[in-house]
């Protein structure tokens, strides 16, 4: 039996992958993925072991002139993982938000996605929950590694989690649909139009297109701890420790950079604004070409912020477990206790503004003026507790496909090989030869492919229903 094990770094440091090859008698095993995962395996037997070592020595040639090198496994380790830490600080209000409902996750939560018919939380322990707005646990995965964040792109929702993978959460079962390679630990991420951003410890911010290969990189001059990065249509926003900024999208080519009093925290965007979250208690708003405009000011560390639609309303969580609501131009309206930790990410809609925080609760605030009011007087009703149903099944990520008849239903796909890429495209009549945003670790060359239905996302498809492979 021979072993051949290789290991490729790209110049950015942005990609750490290995590429082992096993050739035992007629059999072939075939095992790659990021370093310090155990990755995926594809197993083959040959007519002979002559064949199965020529295979062999013609994957390993091919992997050499893409800059894999001969490696010791084990000497290059996995993406280091940083779990955000603060200090509580003491309360300053007694005055109890009006909580509607809430939910324990039995982990830290930072993954929060609000929408008008679900809610989406997802916590340190890897398992998300999508809730109705009143509180009814409707779906549940379990991914194999902390959620730092749930992000919406149209209809599409994705958690992004530590070791890098970005899951599709909109099937009946996860699949990966980005990965970020880089060793220092993940911090952020945003989907806008199939572009990925993501921002790490060291403060530097990739972009990645929708079939996860890397646009651009940029590595960080000044500032670390990227908690903030943010996409739209013209551009790629971050915040770390020295202030905010704006990259092209497409060219990655840094546009302005502003300072911050204090470092950031938490980002948000709404329409033509940013806001930051500092360390200095502030939420400090943005014009989207660098302009400073408002300060919002709290009575400790800004943990997360977000805003009404037109950022008529602005509201923030701080690390003393209180949220807060201001107007627009600055004016403080209201701060109340959460009464159930610092929120470490929140959203509102319809009405509410949604919570998850250091202690793993999802908790929904009713954000009217009648309910505010009633609860400034002392007069907040007790939240109602949701449980997690003693039957409810977590899924698991797919990561084997279903063989099926070539019955025709459905929208066939094919893998081909581009140069030096595995790509997907569909072969069903009425669809234009674009790419397919398609798992990584289910792409063999040659193979085909069936799905429910793809939907155009501007250049390129993303994928309806469920994948099986047809055999």
């Amino acid at each position: 039996m021979s072993v051949t094990y290789l290991e490729y770094s790209d110049p950015s440091g942005a990609e750490h992958k290995f590429y082992e090859v096993t050739v035992d008698g007629a059999d072939l095993t075939v095992r790659y993925g990021r370093i310090g995962t155990d990755g995926q395996t594809q197993r083959k037997t040959f007519p002979s072991p002559e064949k199965a070592q020529a295979e062999a020595e013609k994957k390993l040639r091919e992997k050499r002139r893409k800059g894999y090198e001969d490696a010791v496994q084990g000497v290059r380790q996995k993406r280091e993982v940083v779990r955000r830490t603060f200090t509580e600080t003491r309360a300053t209000t007694r005055q109890g938000a009006p909580l509607l409902w809430k939910f324990d996750t039995k982990a830290t939560a930072f993954g929060i996605f609000a929408g008008d018919d679900q809610v989406w939380v997802g916590n340190e322990a890897g398992q998300v929950h999508a809730l109705s707005p009143d509180g009814e646990v409707q779906r549940s995965f379990t991914l194999p590694d902390g959620v730092k964040c749930l992000v919406r792109d149209d209809r599409w929702t994705f958690a992004g989690c530590d070791d890098g993978n970005v899951y599709d959460l909109s099937g009946k079962l996860p699949f990966v649909a980005y990965e970020v390679e880089g060793s220092a630990a993940l911090l952020w991420l945003d989907i806008h139009a199939g572009t990925l951003a993501a921002s790490d410890w060291d403060g530097n911010v990739f972009a990645f297109d929708a079939e996860s290969d890397q646009q651009w990189a940029n590595v960080a001059t000044g500032g670390k701890m990227g908690w903030m990065v943010r996409v739209d249509d013209r551009g790629v926003y971050y915040g770390h420790s020295a202030g905010v900024g704006m990259y092209d999208r497409t060219s990655g080519l840094p546009l302005w950079q502003a300072k911050t009093r204090g470092g950031v925290l938490f980002g948000w965007q709404d329409g033509q604004d940013l806001y930051a979250g500092t360390t200095q208690n502030l939420i400090q708003r943005f014009t989207k070409a660098g302009e400073h405009v408002q300060d919002y000011a709290c009575d400790a560390a800004v943990l997360s912020c977000a805003t009404s639609p037109g950022g008529e309303y602005v509201f923030a969580g701080d690390s003393g477990s209180a949220v807060y609501c201001f107007t627009r131009t600055g004016e403080r309206l209201w701060k109340l206790g959460s009464g159930v930790g610092g929120a470490l990410s929140m959203q509102y809609s319809g009405g509410r503004l949604y919570l998850v925080t250091s202690r793993g609760t999802l908790a929904a605030l009713d954000a009217s003026p009648e309910a505010i009011q009633a609860a400034q007087r002392g007069e907040a009703p007790a939240p109602r507790d949701v449980k997690l149903a003693a039957a409810a099944q977590a899924s698991a990520p797919l990561t084997q496909l279903t063989v099926t008849a070539d019955s025709g239903q459905g929208v066939r796909l094919v893998c081909e090989r581009d140069g030096t890429r595995l790509r997907v495209r569909p072969t069903t009549p009425g669809y234009h030869a674009w790419n397919v945003q398609f798992p990584r670790n289910l792409r063999e060359a040659g193979a085909t492919y069936l799905v429910d239905d793809l939907v155009d996302a501007g250049g390129f498809y993303r994928v309806v229903g469920d994948i099986r492979r047809v055999g």
